[in-house]
């Protein structure tokens, strides 16, 4: 397979890779580890399976084989690591977040697809049951706002505000002491959420999920870059699955304050 066929799809890797380590550097490190593993001729790219499918699967191969995906994440109390173990949380964001279909995740975590399906099913349940917190949402499209508060509240979160510009969501973030927020990268007075977020951060340990319509520029790898990110236009589950990975890491998500970068 040439790397053409899957360079298109590595921003993607990284974005799943990210979202299931629950931070931008160790998610980065997965990915380049797994590509390491492929071209050293470790684990092979399956040539019968599409291009994407194969990227994705050769990464669960070469994290099987290490044991970094195969065990649970070793962060957060045992609680959460009980509500939202391992292969669940790889078949939600699978197909939430990535787009794969119950069938194609299968390929991906060489499981039957009806066994995926259980497993999405069970993250969902898993979902209902995690801790509820306050949400601020900055976004300055009023359909999409509402779009995102429903989605909140259909989880048992809070919506403690929403706020339009940068201005308006440090204020709302000083105010509300929020567990966790969802940003929009472009504001209505042309501020941006990557400034508000990095405002909010300055004061405020708390996971951020950036939104945006061009996911593929805040994925490179090569700078500081978001853990949690969803593409525009969003389905509600693609959310709910960003949400509760975000939560899944609350606790030490951010053990400083930190910068978030455009």
């Amino acid at each position: 397979m040439r790397i053409d066929d899957i360079s298109a799809h590595l921003p993607y890797l990284r974005r799943y890779a990210r979202a299931l380590a629950g931070e931008q550097q160790r998610g980065d490190a997965l990915v380049q580890g797994a590509l390491q593993k492929a071209v050293s001729g470790e684990i092979d790219f399956n040539g019968q399976l599409p291009p994407r499918i194969a990227l994705f699967r050769a990464f669960h191969d070469a994290m099987v084989e290490t044991g970094m995906i195969a065990a649970e994440p070793q962060r957060g109390p045992d609680s959460r690591l009980q509500r939202l173990e391992a292969k669940s949380r790889q078949a939600l964001l699978l197909t939430a977040m990535e787009g794969f279909s119950a069938q194609e995740a299968g390929q991906v975590l060489a499981l039957p697809e009806s066994q995926v399906e259980d497993l999405v099913a069970r993250a969902h349940g898993d979902i209902e049951l995690a801790l509820k917190t306050r949400v601020l949402i900055i976004e300055d499209e009023p359909v999409i706002a509402a779009d995102i508060e429903a989605i909140v509240g259909d989880l048992g979160h809070e919506v403690c505000a929403i706020a339009t510009t940068r201005s308006e969501a440090i204020a709302e973030a000083s105010r509300h002491q929020p567990g966790l927020v969802l940003a929009d990268i472009q504001l209505a007075d042309n501020s941006s959420g990557i400034d508000a977020a990095n405002d909010i951060l300055a004061d405020l340990a708390v996971p951020i999920i950036f939104i945006t319509a061009y996911p593929e520029r805040l994925l490179t790898g090569e700078r500081p870059e978001p853990a949690f990110l969803i593409t525009k236009p969003f389905l509600p589950n693609a959310v709910k699955a960003a949400i509760s990975q975000a939560l899944f890491f609350e606790e030490d998500a951010l053990p400083a304050p930190r910068r978030a970068q455009a």
